[in-house]
């Protein structure tokens, strides 16, 4: 399993940024969750969003609640993360997940740096 994401760069302050991870090495048939992690400097990696396999229901942590969108083209194996109202607290390295079962799989990181 391979997750690659991309759509990293700079942003500023209000503007928008849309990330990008494909991911390949599922079977057509596997069941797995999907989402978003970012990390800035000094602080631990936390989960923004995700994806449910069961229903396409998402989650978002309160810090994006309306500025963030996750979805997902599962034709092209591929979720986004539409980030828009950026702001300079949002830089951080993010990372594409995928869960299935009791194992994480993880993309490279792409850097977000949000500064005027």
């Amino acid at each position: 399993v391979q997750l690659q994401a991309s759509g990293g760069g700079l942003a500023q302050p209000g503007g928008s940024l849309r990330l990008s991870c494909v991911v390949s090495g599922f079977s057509p048939d596997d069941y797995y969750a999907i989402g978003w992690f970012r990390q800035a400097p000094g602080d631990e990696r936390e989960g923004i969003t995700c994806i449910s396999p069961s229903d396409d229901s998402t989650w978002y942590v309160d810090s994006v609640k309306g500025r963030f969108t996750i979805s997902r083209d599962k034709t092209r194996n591929t979720v986004y993360l539409q980030m828009n109202l950026l702001k300079p607290e949002d830089t951080a390295v993010y990372y594409c997940n995928a869960r299935f079962g009791s194992d994480d799989y993880w993309g490279q990181g792409t850097q977000v740096t949000v500064s005027s």
